[in-house]
């Protein structure tokens, strides 16, 4: 890891210019392609699911919690391990209020194949209060590709099926469990899927590396390379192999 060279302020001001022009065209681009993805088409879906929660069983439609917009993050945590994804738990701990985006008719939740039970003990253990539900024994999971297992249905990541993956050398993303996040819309008692988005789609959550984009040393580490919060202050756990 390098650092950047010394130079005088008038040839600093001169590169800054020049990044300056290429910040504004990349905020241009996002701008349109955001745009794009509002004008995306949607799927209504018929299939009832039933997720456990704090409150029972409840469906889809519940999780709006009366809202019209419902942010899912596919958060991978199999029903074997005993904690979350430590990738999927650096990206919560990045999560701010939700106060903001539920005020703009949006809920934000995570879903995951793990009993309640264990999700209720990590969530405690990582003193999230963001709403997290159980999708285990349903299809929610496999329909949205986040759990791969091909006795169940055939394999796609990322909007790729198995032949490609294995093509990419990236075989490994269809195995099991894999992060994501969706996005639905309710109108009335319809429920639709407008947006999924997998691999580096959700990095928006990031917001440590938003700030760290800005400093000279940059990410300094891949997601993945992130501990638990918990374990900064020495208390190490172990991570389940199978998450990646």
């Amino acid at each position: 890891m390098t650092v950047p060279r010394v130079v005088s302020r008038e040839e600093w001001l001169a590169a800054r210019l020049k990044l300056l022009a290429e910040e504004k065209e990349a905020t241009r681009l996002q701008d349109t392609v955001s745009a794009r993805r509002r004008e995306l088409p949607m799927v209504r879906l018929d299939k009832d699911y039933a997720f456990e929660g704090p409150a029972g069983t409840v469906g889809l439609p519940d999780l709006f919690e009366g809202r019209r917009q419902l942010i899912v993050y596919h958060f991978m945590f199999d029903p074997s391990w005993e904690g979350g994804c430590p990738s999927c738990s650096f990206a919560m701990d990045n999560l701010g209020r939700l106060g903001h985006l539920q005020a703009s008719d949006t809920s934000f939740v995570l879903v995951s194949r793990a009993p309640l039970a264990k999700i209720e003990k990590f969530q405690a253990r990582m003193g999230w209060a963001v709403p997290w539900y159980s999708s285990n024994g349903t299809d929610f999971n496999y329909d949205f590709h986040v759990t791969n297992d091909e006795s169940v249905t055939p394999v796609e990541y990322n909007y790729k099926d198995k032949a490609t993956l294995e093509r990419e050398d990236i075989a490994y993303l269809g195995d099991g469990e894999s992060h994501g996040l969706s996005v639905f819309f309710r109108d009335g008692d319809s429920v639709y899927h407008t947006y999924s988005t997998y691999g580096r789609g959700p990095e928006f959550l990031l917001s440590t590396y938003q700030f760290l984009d800005v400093t000279p040393l940059g990410r300094q580490r891949y997601v993945n390379e992130f501990p638990y919060y918990d374990e900064y202050a020495g208390e190490k756990k172990q991570h389940d192999p199978g998450c990646h």
